[in-house]
């Protein structure tokens, strides 16, 4: 039987494995996977890019091939800025469903739960969904409406209705398009926040966005000019044209702000509720 010395020391426990610090550029890498490991994700962002892209450079080429035909009135109205970034109308629709989705639907997988056990403190969660879907967005939506612009002088260049892109109303255009799409996609992901449902999101963002300027056009036409500009879509658009034919709109800017504003206060709601309530 053997004994152990009295002066022996006892050896030390093993030091335990350290775990890894939650910090925000984890939390940013660790969205950015899930971002792109959605399937809709490479789909949407497809149908925003082709939309943004082709869309513009189609109807332009529509446009000069029936140029001899078009009256005279209407040969000065064409504006070849806000038809190089026109793509925006349908591109939104794809901006605005997988913001949405970028969030909704790990409250419909159950990821969710995941996701907030391994960031307790719940907002760097969401401040990373944002950030990352912001930059896809904007750098994407960047690119293809530049391409958009360039295809659209190239084909109207042969009737002289070209403009330049350091025209001041063409850069305003072409960069307030990308930033107009970013802000809606932040919007649309407050919206998936705070209905925690991709068909509640996705409904109430067409009835905001989509809806709601029509009911206000059934007002009597006083009242629907007083209103309509302060609509978060007609407040956000106007710095994506050069040319307005309705005199009632907010300077583009000033709409733009006011469109931010709303994104904003969307988000912020998102974020109360994340803090108070479960996943």
């Amino acid at each position: 039987m053997s004994t152990v010395p009295a002066n022996a020391v006892p050896a030390a426990p093993a030091p335990a494995t350290p775990r890894g610090r939650v910090t925000f550029p984890r939390v940013l890498r660790s969205e950015w996977t899930k971002l792109w490991s959605l399937r809709s994700t490479r789909w949407s962002l497809l149908a925003a890019f082709v939309a943004m892209v082709a869309l513009g450079p189609a109807i332009a080429a529509v446009r000069m091939s029936r140029w001899s035909h078009l009256s005279v009135r209407d040969r000065i109205a064409y504006d070849a800025i806000d038809n190089g970034v026109g793509g925006y109308h349908l591109a939104q629709l794809a901006i605005g469903v997988l913001g949405v989705l970028v969030i909704s639907a790990e409250y419909s997988t159950g990821m969710i739960r995941s996701s907030m056990m391994a960031v307790p403190r719940r907002l760097p969660v969401l401040g990373a969904k944002l950030a990352v879907y912001a930059v896809v967005s904007f750098v994407l939506m960047l690119v293809a409406t530049v391409i958009s612009f360039f295809a659209v002088e190239a084909i109207v260049r042969g009737h002289h209705v070209q403009r330049a892109i350091g025209d001041p109303r063409a850069l305003r255009a072409v960069v307030g398009t990308a930033l107009f799409l970013t802000v809606l996609g932040a919007m649309a992901l407050g919206l998936g926040a705070l209905t925690r449902n991709t068909a509640g999101g996705i409904a109430t963002l067409v009835g905001l966005l989509f809806v709601l300027p029509g009911i206000t056009a059934l007002l009597p036409s006083a009242t629907a000019d007083a209103i309509s500009p302060y609509l978060p879509l007609n407040a956000g658009f106007p710095v994506t044209t050069s040319t307005f034919e309705n005199p009632h709109h907010l300077s583009p800017w000033g709409g733009f702000g006011m469109f931010c504003a709303y994104a904003a206060v969307l988000v912020l709601a998102a974020a109360v509720q994340l803090r108070r309530r479960d996943a």
